[in-house]
């Protein structure tokens, strides 16, 4: 090619400077439109967007500690619960949003979006929660959608879970969200409005240990809410671990018993309690009705709440510690004891009894009209003769009555680690004068040697007076906590034994009284035979205590008798007789009769306790002798 040729073919200088300056024109006014669109027509959009591109700080809800029983299976544990949130501020398209979520949920998008409401400043950027505890199907569907739900969030927060339910739901106790004067408490420092804490039982007594310690993590999340970038976290430091005295297999077979009820028969109420005669460890703690404390795990729904607070037979209250009844002839033991110990008799000593006693004007019946005929204290105990009690009570008086029922336990709290135990109730003559401002009568005195009159007892504190008849006179301390532990299971306090005091009895005497009681259930005749564990000899007490005068009832069939006119039922136990090892109180809330109605409850629990240990003798026997691998 040419010079010539080639000088032809360029553009000319100033055609290239108007294309390159139109170039630059071009560029400049897409730049300034461009501009323009994000500063003026989209900058508010983008404005909001930028914000909600942010950091945001995340509480990390620390896991309550575990409770366990005395072989370390689990009973209240932490699971995973899986929040349904929203961010308000993220909620471009409010109303497809809900409309979206509402047909994943199967849900009223009007109810979603007012439990939203209409939030203002910081409160826009705070996550609402819509569904505290998502299942699995419903937070799948969420998740496959969340590309369509900006502000829409799913979380992970523990919630309390109780695995056997409503057993032991007394003991166990509940949780809830703290309130407004217990945040103002000097020991609730630390705590924060929504936070949740023991309320009742263990829960609450044992809030400290069980609460763990919050963690938090800064994350940086985009306009969705969705999380882009963890920025730093403090692990949450969960609760430490209980390990309870209570035996599952035993609390399960005590329920068992109480549901066992023929068909067309109402459901039994009431309480019982095992406890170990050389520790005071506690095995069972029952009371029924009972609840489900998982009810309370998130935050109990309105209509649950009335159907447990309007119920008239009080699922929340502890039977076993709270209410206090008459003991009727459970206490006979205890007068026996103390007629023995102030030597108004001896163990030769017979009283005749017609069917009656006669005290000034008034007549008292024995259970059995017929009468029982000369009855010395073996006899008195076994066949639950009053008029031998009648007789001789009046003799002893009620202050010294008091006094040996003080001595063994009862009538006063019993100290243990639980909170609103009832105090229970001893009349003497001068309680009657400080608290009703009138002399004590002596025929007063003939119902209180039956154990019935003024006389209040719990379930426990029958309990902790059979045991203290079993051991040879020791008063213990309700014990239902063995040790507390580290996440880790590194020892933190372990529990011993207490004695609070010892019964003024001499141990022939209480070995008089522990004879009397192994033939209410071994000897033919006595009043407790369906308390017998093949194998095992059980001594225990019947008891049957008026809610009514007999005026009420007499001459009417027993299913005739409106359920809150019937008496209730007793009995106290302890076995093996020669060497006592568990002793039991069964209390039975209208529940006429303690042969027929507690003593069945108290078998199933010391036969069991028995079973066990045979089979912890047998697996022992095996180990040793090399079988087994």
């Amino acid at each position: 090619m040419t010079v010539s040729q080639l000088g032809k073919s360029e553009i000319p200088i100033d055609g290239r400077l108007r294309l390159v300056g139109a170039f630059i024109v071009v560029a400049f006014a897409l730049f300034v439109f461009r501009l323009f669109q994000l500063q003026i027509v989209e900058g508010e959009t983008l404005r909001t967007r930028s914000e909600q591109n942010s950091v945001r700080t995340i509480r990390l809800e620390a896991p309550r500690g575990d409770i366990l029983d005395r072989e370390g299976r689990v009973l209240a544990t932490t699971r995973p619960a899986y929040e349904l949130q929203v961010i308000p501020s993220g909620l471009s398209e409010r109303k497809t949003t809900f409309a979206v979520l509402a047909q994943l949920l199967d849900a009223d998008p009007a109810l979603l979006e007012d439990r939203v409401g209409v939030r203002k400043g910081a409160e826009r950027f705070q996550p609402v929660t819509l569904i505290d505890d998502l299942d699995f199907d419903r937070l799948a569907k969420v998740e496959t959608h969340r590309y369509a739900l900006p502000g829409v969030v799913t979380d992970v927060q523990p919630r309390r879970h109780y695995v056997e339910g409503a057993m032991a739901a007394h003991l166990m106790g509940l949780i809830g969200e703290i309130g407004r004067d217990q945040l103002e408490r000097r020991d609730r420092e630390g705590y924060r409005p929504g936070d949740i804490i023991g309320q009742a039982g263990l829960e609450a007594r044992l809030e400290s240990h069980l609460r763990g310690r919050a963690g938090g993590r800064n994350v940086v999340v985009d306009v969705a809410g969705r999380e882009v970038e963890v920025l730093d976290e403090v692990a949450a430091v969960p609760g430490g671990k209980v390990v309870l005295a209570l035996d599952r297999d035993l609390q399960r077979e005590a329920e068992a018993a109480f549901l066992d009820v023929p068909d067309g028969e109402p459901a039994k109420m009431g309480a019982a309690v095992a406890m170990d005669v050389r520790t005071g460890e506690v095995l069972v703690m029952l009371s029924l009705p009972s609840y489900d404390p998982n009810a309370f795990a998130g935050g109990i729904d309105v209509e649950t709440w009335n159907a447990l607070t309007d119920d008239e037979w009080d699922p929340l209250q502890n039977r076993a510690i709270q209410n206090r009844y008459p003991p009727g002839s459970t206490h006979k033991p205890i007068v026996a004891a103390a007629l023995l110990a102030d030597g108004i008799v001896t163990p030769e000593t017979r009283v005749f009894c017609p069917g009656y006693f006669r005290h000034g004007r008034r007549t008292y019946r024995c259970w059995k009209r017929e009468g029982h005929g000369y009855v010395d204290i073996h006899q008195a105990l076994k066949q639950s003769c009053d008029v031998y009690f009648y007789t001789n009570g009046v003799k002893l008086g009620i202050d010294r009555l008091a006094y040996y029922a003080r001595a063994f336990g009862l009538g006063h709290r019993t100290g243990i680690r639980l909170a609103s135990e009832a105090p229970g109730l001893v009349p003497s003559t001068e309680w009657k004068k400080r608290k009703k401002g009138e002399v004590w009568y002596p025929g007063e005195t003939v119902s209180a040697s039956i154990g019935q009159g003024y006389n209040l007892y719990t379930p426990l504190q029958l309990a902790v007076a059979y045991a203290a008849l079993a051991n040879g006179g020791k008063v213990l301390r309700p014990r239902l906590l063995l040790r507390l532990e580290a996440r880790d299971g590194t020892l933190l306090e372990e529990f011993s034994p207490e004695v609070r005091g010892e019964v003024p009895i001499s141990p022939e005497h209480l070995a008089v009284v522990r004879r009397g009681l192994a033939a209410v259930v071994e000897e033919p005749g006595g009043t407790g035979y369906r308390a017998r564990v093949p194998g095992v000899r059980v001594a225990g007490k019947t008891g049957t205590a008026q809610v009514v005068g007999t005026e009420h009832t007499e001459g009417m069939e027993e299913e005739e008798i409106a359920i809150r006119r019937r008496d209730h039922a007793w009995f106290g136990a302890f076995a093996p007789v020669d060497a006592p090892e568990i002793a039991v109180g069964v209390f039975v809330e209208h529940g006429l009769h303690g042969a027929s109605s507690a003593a069945p409850v108290a078998q199933r629990i010391l036969a069991r306790y028995f079973e066990k240990k045979a089979e912890i003798g047998e697996a022992v026997q095996v180990s040793e002798s090399g079988w087994g691998g």
